[in-house]
């Protein structure tokens, strides 16, 4: 069975009046992680490894920072196209392993919901995720929160039962439809097409 290994980091600042989210699970803490999405520092670091596995890209490939319709919005759309794109390269998730390294708040007691959150937009079982925490003593960043995670994947589907991957994203049109259809599940944003077609009537 062919395996491969991907790695992913991310980091986002801590700024008042902004909700805390890591690892698709909400914090009590009087700061958030700035950022243009949600900021789930976690989810985006998963994300890449994801993407990184099957040399897909990165998070930035197929969701610009710049672009409006990603403004507040949940990370979990990054990592529901991360695993999308994964299956239709033939690959499943062995396990995910991540490291925080955030001053604040404390992970220890919400790394089991956060544990299980993970693996359920992952469709995974809890031992196959796992989220450790670690201070960054010395390193004057307390004001900022990072994460590294690592994924392992393996091939379900030979290659000769397989389109390639520049066969599936081989247009940016293709990619837009990826895009409006996690768009229109997770936030209820209608399709282009479809509003088209209602404009056309």
């Amino acid at each position: 069975m062919e395996t491969r290994i991907g790695f992913g980091y991310d980091s986002h600042v801590f700024k008042p009046g902004v909700p805390l989210r890591i690892g698709g699970v909400s914090l009590d803490h009087p700061e958030g992680l700035a950022g243009h999405s949600d900021g789930d520092v976690l989810l985006h670091a998963v994300t890449d490894a994801l993407l990184g596995s099957i040399a897909a890209g990165d998070i930035g490939s197929f969701f610009p920072p710049g672009d409006p319709r990603w403004k507040n919005a949940d990370s979990a759309i990054f990592l529901n196209l991360a695993v999308e794109t994964l299956q239709r390269a033939g690959y499943r998730i062995v396990n995910i392993d991540t490291t925080l390294i955030l001053a604040a708040p404390k992970i220890g007691p919400v790394s089991a919901e956060m544990r299980a959150r993970v693996a359920d937009l992952l469709g995974l079982g809890t031992d196959q995720v796992s989220i450790k925490a670690k201070t960054p003593e010395g390193l004057n960043l307390d004001h900022v929160a990072q994460c590294h995670a690592i994924a392992l994947v393996e091939r379900v589907i030979e290659p000769e039962d397989l389109k390639s991957m520049s066969a599936v994203t081989e247009s940016q049109r293709q990619l837009e439809d990826v895009v409006e259809d996690l768009l229109s599940s997770v936030h209820g944003v209608p399709k282009k097409r479809d509003s088209l077609d209602y404009e056309n009537e």
